[in-house]
């Protein structure tokens, strides 16, 4: 799908980390399908990765700071957002976060801090941004969230990020509804297993990438292109009847029993 599907549109991406991240095979499918784009960054350590790949878009491409756990960074990202456009089409939440050690023990080990964590970045970061980004989604918009299937079913050592991704599911489900009147769609990708930053942190991951390979229907991983394919789909008009759901990206893992 190479057509200009998004001309014209204007969409931020939140969760970029470096250039193996969900994030930007999205935001690189977007793009080439005429979206501008606004990134954000998460802290001084990666604004550098961040800054080297928006620059494929161009010089001027617009890169603020905005910590997701924190309200004051989120207004000030959409402050800054606000003098750039006076409207938004797309928001992409690729963003998920829990302590190392709530990865590696056992789940009924989960500490309060660590559980309140979780959810507050993985989950209620992307409440937080919605509620800024849907004023400015004038002639409606699609709002997109990265999910996995630990949600729902028990992945070992996935712990308390699937209790925190079932909460963002969830979420994208009463945001559809609450937005649905603004022509605002909310919808998540679970994508299957990627060599990503944010994976490299869950023990056995190696394991897991094998395991899917052999089990999948299509008996291979997903390929990063593949969820820009399907993030370009839900953020089209093709998809303008489709939202509050969870479209499974994962060679088809998700249908197997056993």
């Amino acid at each position: 799908m190479t057509s200009q599907v998004l001309a014209g549109k204007i969409g931020v991406v939140f969760g970029v980390a470096n250039k193996r991240s969900i994030a930007w095979a999205i935001a690189k499918a977007w793009a080439a399908a005429g979206a501008k784009l606004i990134f954000n960054y998460q802290g001084e350590r990666l604004k550098e990765n961040v800054e080297e790949l928006v620059g494929e878009f161009g010089k001027g491409t617009p890169l603020h700071p905005c910590d997701v756990s924190k309200d004051a960074e989120i207004a000030d990202f959409f402050g800054k957002v606000r003098t750039e456009t006076d409207r938004l089409d797309l928001l992409l939440h690729s963003v998920a976060f829990a302590p190392k050690e709530a990865l590696e023990g056992d789940f009924v080990s989960t500490t309060r801090e660590a559980f309140r964590t979780a959810h507050d970045i993985s989950a209620y970061s992307l409440v937080a941004l919605a509620r800024e980004a849907a004023p400015m989604m004038t002639n409606g918009g699609s709002i997109l969230a990265m999910t996995y299937y630990g949600a729902e079913k028990v992945v070992p050592h996935y712990n308390v990020m699937g209790v925190a991704k079932a909460a963002l599911e969830a979420s994208t489900r009463y945001l559809a509804y609450d937005l649905g009147p603004k022509k605002v769609r909310v919808n998540c990708i679970s994508a299957g297993p990627m060599n990503t930053l944010a994976a490299r942190g869950i023990s056995g991951f190696t394991g897991m990438l094998k395991h899917y390979e052999a089990h999948s229907p299509l008996k291979r991983n997903v390929l990063p292109e593949e969820l820009g394919a399907a993030g370009l789909f839900l953020a089209s008009d093709g998809a303008a009847a489709i939202t509050g759901q969870t479209i499974y990206v994962d060679c088809g893992y998700q249908i197997m029993g056993m």
